[in-house]
């Protein structure tokens, strides 16, 4: 008899184990390092398990809702090895399923804002649009172990820990701007960047894809711009452009992971490469050598000549009929040798002729000294007056204030990349700001959001790129998604510390700072 005790004994444990010495445990979905930190997330005791049985399934004819269920299956599958595949159903599926659901019942979601469920059951994402849809599923591959970023098979179980998450930004525009006019960066490059972007939930890519330096654009009506002005860079290199094929494609891209692309043609000062390319463009008659240091403030446009204007409408068009976005940049920092009393009329009208394209406005915060028309936009990056000037012209903001906000400011002393005329920037001081308090008289109202901008006088390939990039964007990305009153530098630099795992499985080459544990 006891020896038959002893027996079941034995097949008991091993029946146990087989179901939990080789599981691994779930963490705590409220303890997990989520960027940017969620509006409100509740663990609950238990979780899902990711197999191959698994189906993520969408509503019928929701064709969006599909597109974001396929991205996701795409993501889980190289390093899951599971080939888990996307369905519709009209009912709710049952369990083992990933099911995603789009209708308008939430409006306190808005347009980018998610309810997720997880269960041993199930996962339940619902949304009001495909944006919030889109940012459920980053936040849900941010749950699984880092190793879901491997391009090859890992070892399971992919275990989902259980809970509840509500989740919407606080502010509605949250970007990054490249300047490829500097260096010219390929669109491969500017794919595998918005690529990264996407995973921390930011929704505007702001292209300088005009300056001294260089012309990036094709323009079929002006094609000297890139034949001439686009075939160098700073230090005399090859340069480049982007095709209007490459553009669209970028623009393509970017739609599919909710981004918006904003162009900008920074105008009147900042253009020797068009100075260059088009003699007529010049109030000399002349044309200009090509330029590749990195002087400021030298060049304009000759704002008395109607060539320019023509100049300016040819390009804006060619762009807008590209550019599915709301805004097109006009730059107009910098315009040092170009008088106040040309520089006031000449911003007027280049938004009207920005208006004539169906576009809305959007620049650096000198042309507050002009009239900004109704929608026009304003990035803060300098002078803090010229920032209440456009406010009390009724203009809203976008916050990129160089000491706190521009990524080719250097970590510190010690790191070579970057530059420091605006002060360093390590990775607590990018974290650490609120837009809401940043300028005195400046309330939460008049800010649409915040860009972090890259500027490539020192940056030459994705390498340094993303060396400048990270670890600092993931936190302008929570200052621009999640509510201040849940922001803490001592709790976020522990979530932080564990995104260097994820960033190693991306091949990311990133900063290890150390003011961060990794």
């Amino acid at each position: 008899m006891k020896r038959q005790i002893r027996t079941l004994a034995f097949f008991t444990l091993i029946i146990v184990c087989g179901f939990s010495c080789n599981t691994a445990t779930p963490g705590d979905l409220s303890k997990n390092s989520i960027i940017p930190r969620p509006v409100s997330v509740t663990a609950a005791a238990e979780s899902f398990r990711l197999t191959g049985k698994t189906i993520i399934y969408v509503q019928p004819g929701q064709e969006d809702s599909k597109a974001v269920a396929q991205f996701l299956a795409d993501r889980l599958n190289p390093a899951t090895g599971m080939n888990l595949q996307v369905k519709e159903t009209m009912n709710d599926p049952g369990r083992g399923t990933i099911f995603i659901v789009m209708n308008e019942e939430n409006p306190s979601l808005g347009l980018e804002g998610y309810d997720m469920k997880i269960s041993n059951k199930q996962i339940r994402i619902l949304a009001n649009k495909p944006a919030g849809l889109f940012y459920a599923v980053q936040t849900l591959l941010q749950i699984l172990p880092a190793k879901i970023e491997s391009g090859t098979v890992e070892e399971g179980p992919w275990l989902i820990p259980g809970g509840t998450i509500r989740d919407y930004p606080d502010y509605a525009y949250r970007g990054m701007m490249l300047d490829v006019a500097r260096h010219f960066f390929n669109s491969d490059e500017v794919k595998t960047l918005i690529d990264l972007m996407a995973r921390y939930k930011l929704n505007q890519l702001h292209l300088h894809l005009a300056d001294d330096q260089g012309w990036r654009i094709e323009i079929k009506s002006w094609p000297n711009l890139t034949v001439h002005g686009g075939s160098t860079q700073v230090g005399g290199g090859p340069g480049g452009f982007y095709t209007q094929e490459e553009y669209a494609s970028i623009v393509k891209y970017a739609q599919n992971r909710f981004i918006a692309i904003i162009p900008e043609i920074d105008m009147p000062g900042h253009t020797n490469a068009a100075l260059a390319s088009y003699a007529d463009l010049n109030c000399s008659g002349k044309s200009t050598p090509l330029y590749t240091g990195t002087d400021v403030g030298f060049s304009t446009l000759c704002t008395s000549k109607e060539i320019t204007y023509q100049f300016i409408s040819d390009v804006f068009r060619e762009l807008a009929g590209l550019t599915p976005g709301s805004y097109i940049h006009i730059g107009g920092d910098e315009s040092h040798v170009t008088k106040m009393e040309d520089y006031i009329p000449f911003i007027n009208r280049v938004q009207e002729i920005v208006e004539m394209q169906g576009k809305k406005t959007m620049g650096w915060d000198d042309i507050a000294a002009a009239t900004l028309k109704p929608g026009t936009l304003t990035q803060h990056w300098a002078r803090i007056e010229n920032a209440k000037k456009a406010i009390a012209q009724g203009a809203r903001l976008i916050l990129s204030p160089a000491s706190k906000a521009y990524l080719d400011m250097k970590y510190n002393s010690t790191t070579t990349l970057g530059l420091k005329w605006a002060g360093y920037i390590e990775v607590d001081t990018a974290y650490t700001w609120n837009p809401e308090t940043l300028i005195p008289g400046v309330s939460r109202k008049d800010i649409l959001g915040i860009e972090a901008a890259l500027w490539s006088e020192t940056v030459t390939n994705l390498d340094e790129i993303e060396f400048m990039v990270f670890p600092r964007l993931p936190g302008y990305a929570e200052i621009g998604w999640t509510p201040s009153n849940l922001r803490s530098w001592e709790e976020y630099k522990v979530r932080l510390a564990d995104h260097g795992k994820r960033f190693e499985a991306l091949g990311i080459n990133f900063y290890r700072s150390a003011k961060v544990k990794w």
